[in-house]
């Protein structure tokens, strides 16, 4: 056996845990419907992810359902809901868990003095009862029980070595220990888990995580660090998503351990060429678009505009590049198809994308979607694939609001008027014709307020953001509109060649999932 072959077959396994759904979904606006999260979790399935985090079951309603219908789809990795250390918690969990193949409760509790005397009003002794006591509960319903504690990197090692013996002895098999409030510096961290692993009597029975936020830019860097010392598993998000400053990202962690297989004493198992149409799907469905710079999914990570770069990229291409594009998914290919071309050679490249439909009615919408983006644009490309995709299972949401049509005009030197045509559903589930029209200080503006003249949401407008999905003057424009109402948040996505339309169509959407029970549930949350 080679000397490479031997340092390969040492290494040890690092256990991807993604909580996209569950973490990621804490964005404000990034909430997700339980098909939504379906959808995701195939895509991070077939990316052969380990663990997917599906949700915090006893959050609501609509969390449960969504733990309950990605538990029920996955088949091939572990499925994970959060829970709360109290019983309502494990026991909500475990329901939501019934049918997975392969189920995991993650339960946690503040272990920093800051949050046991502040949030919890806990002494130490009762805080270490109550972990053990919330672990032995998931063990009489799963046998995967993670354990976290809560603001970890604030915490005192002492009280870290004791709650921690006292969980492995309880029955917990991952212990994670995330720097929740991204406080963290790799040394420190890194050291804090080498010092744990080294002082708890127990420590080989549980294999350690690490759960890092981004608030200081720090939680890959923290992340890795982590694996350097012990860890072997580390949870992350696609894109980084996440509350506050997001998470550490899936993508370039799992990217620095295969480029760096050098120093890294890990390897994962992730298909790496899902990577970058799982970020797509993530972006298009959350409304978070990903920004150009992106490490391994931005737009321009392959790019290069310098000319001594280019130069030496075009002679070697490892002068500048330390990863292969098509390695994460990155591909040059055009679906060059015109307006007479089948519905079978269109299937099958939604379906080299990872885009699979449920039904031969949402495959017959996307096809009239590309037959009409067809007659429009010159070459219609992956990107534009995706977005259509994206615009088809959007439909998911119940919709009591249909756009039809847009006048608009705007000239130099006049107030931009907009006259917008919808279907209102009434209370008989029937549509209703409205038109309605408006000023306003730019054609989009004029839009919105057409629009706010026929529903009267009361809505306040808090983003509105264009991205172009491919090069060119005839490029679909995708539009995201986030909309506030009493403190519900959600993302509306439109994409069309007119941007106008486009904004229309995703300002259409948002409030399409302002009326969502599903999502009106999802913001009715128990406090964490």
């Amino acid at each position: 056996m080679s000397s490479a072959a031997e340092a390969t077959a040492k290494k040890d396994k690092l256990v991807i845990f993604d909580t996209t759904l569950r973490d990621g979904e804490q964005s404000p606006g990034a909430s997700m419907t339980r098909d939504e999260k379906v959808r995701i979790a195939k895509m991070l399935e077939k990316m052969r992810v380990d663990v997917i985090e599906a949700g915090f079951a006893i959050a609501s309603p609509g969390d449960f359902e969504g733990v309950q219908a990605v538990a029920r789809a996955v088949k091939e990795s572990t499925v994970c809901s959060l829970a709360r250390a109290v019983g309502p918690d494990i026991i909500r969990a475990a329901e939501a868990l019934k049918d997975a193949a392969s189920p995991r409760i993650h339960t946690f509790i503040a272990t920093s003095p800051i949050h046991m005397k502040y949030k919890l009003q806990l002494a130490p002794e009762r805080v270490v009862e109550q972990a053990v006591e919330a672990i032995k509960h998931a063990r009489n319903h799963v046998p995967d029980v993670e354990f976290s504690c809560e603001d970890a990197s604030r915490s005192e090692f002492e009280f870290l070595c004791r709650i921690i013996e006292a969980a492995i002895n309880a029955g917990a098999r991952t212990i994670n220990l995330p720097d929740t409030v991204g406080y963290g510096e790799p040394g420190e961290y890194g050291a804090m888990f080498k010092r744990l692993i080294e002082n708890i009597p127990n420590s080989d029975k549980a294999i350690f995580s690490t759960h890092c936020h981004n608030d200081l830019g720090l939680a890959v860097a923290n992340s890795l660090s982590a694996v350097m010392n012990g860890v072997r598993q580390v949870e992350c998000t696609i894109n980084g998503l996440g509350e506050r400053a997001g998470n550490a990202s899936l993508e370039e962690i799992v990217m620095a351990v295969r480029t760096r297989k050098d120093i890294f004493p890990v390897e994962t198992g992730i298909v790496t060429e899902h990577i970058v149409p799982t970020s797509r799907l993530v972006a298009s469905v959350t409304g978070f678009a990903v920004q150009p710079n992106k490490a391994v999914v931005g737009a321009n990570a392959f790019a290069h505009e310098a000319g001594i770069h280019q130069d030496g990229v075009l002679k070697h291409r490892e002068t500048y590049e330390i990863m292969r594009a098509q390695d994460v998914g990155w591909v040059n290919n055009r679906i060059v198809l015109g307006k007479h071309s089948g519905r079978a050679a269109v299937k099958a490249r939604f379906e080299e994308l990872g885009v699979t439909f449920d039904s031969p009615a949402a495959l017959n919408a996307a096809f009239e979607r590309f037959k009409e983006l067809a007659d429009k644009k010159k070459e219609v490309f992956d990107e534009d694939l995706q977005a259509i995709a994206g615009r088809v299972f959007a439909k998911d949401v119940e919709e009591t609001f249909q756009f039809k049509s847009l006048e608009v005009l705007s000239k130099t030197g006049v107030v931009p008027k907009a006259t917008v045509e919808m279907s209102i559903r009434d209370d008989d589930g029937e549509y209703v014709s409205r038109t309605a029209s408006s000023e306003g200080s730019g054609p989009v503006d004029a839009t919105f307020k057409a629009i706010e003249n026929i529903v009267q949401s009361g809505a306040d407008l808090q983003l509105y953001s264009v991205n172009a999905i491919t090069q060119g003057t005839d490029s679909m424009g995708e539009v995201t509109v986030r909309l506030d109402k009493d403190g519900t948040i959600v993302n509306g996505v439109g994409a069309d060649t007119d941007i106008v339309c486009a904004s229309a169509k995703a300002y259409v959407h948002a409030l399409n999932l302002l009326k969502s029970p599903e999502v009106r549930l999802r913001w009715q949350e128990y406090g964490v």
